[in-house]
């Protein structure tokens, strides 16, 4: 009997079940604590600045760095332990906290340290997002991926329903310093199931002896000779860089145009989590089997939402909140498909390099965006920055339906050779 496609093998193995849902489960964790440090550190920049700028400077902080090294994470993920770079990734994550827990309850806390902070942090998301994600088709079976994406959407949105109460209540009952210290306790949970669960790697050719170099030329290779993922990575670029400014600005939203405080900032990023929870939700039980269509409609319905949000007259936050939460619900029931998508066509052994590009693709676009929104919201004001940038984002996702390549990328596997499929 002729054996299945390497990348197509079972890997899984029994009680794929209950290891996936712990090491996720942990990560959940993990990610809640990072969510509460990064609305506490966001909000404490607005309240101490008030300035689009500042937020902006912020948002290039938290970006940047992860989108320059995310094709190395992706290659050291197909290369090294994934289990590995999750752990040390965390831990580092970890230390960078209580670098500013000190600071901050030393009273020496300036805005260049907040930063600093925040770059580091994001240089270790460039190791623990490639990890995470391409360990995820090695820790279930093939029939269970669109499933899977949907209950990991699902379990990352929870931590944004958790983490902004949870952030807006530890400003509120603890110093700064103490309220990051939440942080340094997730990690610990999201690392303690990695210490003793075993996560397969892909399967190596036993002559491979390629340099890391040569690894990362072969999953730009697999992008750029699929016409189809060529595009759909150009079409979320360029997505990413009108909408972006919008999530690291919302703070300011909150306070500038509807007067309020961190707890209004807490609701509205709590009930838009909430809806990305349904949406996740939704992915997972109906496990669509025509992934592209609800990619593109999903994501767009996220970004006109952004902008309906801001066009909500100040007196009516409620209204704003809605909207809010509409695009939450929208964005999952886009960004789950499109995971499992990847992870269906992308062969085990290029997940790491291939998924690490496309968070490069959109890191480079978003610190841009930060870049040319920055001017032009000090100009206009961050509600009608909010309206534009909604809008356009939206109207680049619906030119995906123009895409011939784009609409037939989900009948065919991405080649792992360099050559077209």
């Amino acid at each position: 009997m002729t054996a299945p496609p390497l990348h197509r093998q079972a890997t899984a193995g029994p009680g794929w079940a209950w290891r996936f849902g712990l090491v996720f489960g942990g990560q959940a964790f993990s990610l809640v604590g990072s969510a509460l440090s990064q609305f506490v550190l966001l909000w404490w920049i607005t309240d101490t600045t008030g300035s689009v700028s500042a937020l902006a400077l912020a948002g290039l902080a938290a970006l940047l760095p992860q989108a320059v090294l995310s094709p190395l994470g992706g290659t050291l993920a197909d290369r090294w332990s994934r289990r590995a770079l999750m752990i040390v990734s965390d831990a580092v994550s970890a230390l960078c906290m209580c670098v500013l827990i000190a600071l901050f309850l030393t009273g020496r806390i300036e805005l260049w340290h907040a930063y600093s902070m925040m770059a580091v942090r994001s240089a270790m998301q460039a190791f623990q997002l490639p990890a995470a994600s391409s360990s995820v088709a090695m820790l279930v079976p093939a029939h269970f991926l669109p499933r899977a994406a949907g209950l990991n959407q699902m379990m990352q949105s929870l931590t944004l329903v958790a983490a902004a109460p949870l952030g807006a209540l530890a400003v509120s009952l603890l110093p700064m310093g103490w309220a990051l210290g939440i942080d340094v306790i997730t990690v610990v949970l999201g690392i303690t199931p990695l210490l003793f669960l075993r996560i397969p790697q892909p399967r190596r050719a036993p002559d491979a002896r390629t340099s890391i170099a040569q690894e990362l030329r072969e999953g730009v290779q697999a992008v750029w000779h699929s016409p189809g993922l060529l595009r759909l990575y150009a079409l979320l670029g360029a997505a990413m860089l009108a909408v972006m400014p919008t999530f690291t600005l919302v703070p300011l939203l909150v306070k500038a145009h509807f007067g309020g405080a961190a707890a209004e900032v807490a609701w509205m990023e709590g009930l838009a989590g909430g809806g990305m929870v349904l949406g996740g939700m939704l992915v997972a039980a109906l496990a669509p089997r025509r992934q592209m269509p609800w990619v593109l409609w999903g994501l767009a319905l996220s970004c006109l939402a952004m902008a309906l949000t801001a066009l909500a007259p100040s007196r009516l936050f409620a209204v704003a909140v809605l909207w809010w939460t509409v695009s939450g619900i929208a964005f999952s029931l886009g960004h789950a498909p499109l995971t499992a998508l990847l992870q269906t066509i992308v062969p085990h052994q290029l997940q790491g390099r291939v998924l690490s590009l496309l968070h490069m693709v959109e890191g480079l676009a978003s610190p841009l965006g930060l870049a040319l929104a920055s001017p032009l919201g000090e100009w206009l004001g961050v509600r009608w920055l909010f309206v534009i940038t909604g809008t356009l984002g939206g109207a680049v996702i619906l030119a995906g339906f123009l895409s011939a390549p784009l609409m037939r990328l989900e009948e065919r596997s991405v080649a792992g050779d360099g050559h077209r499929p």
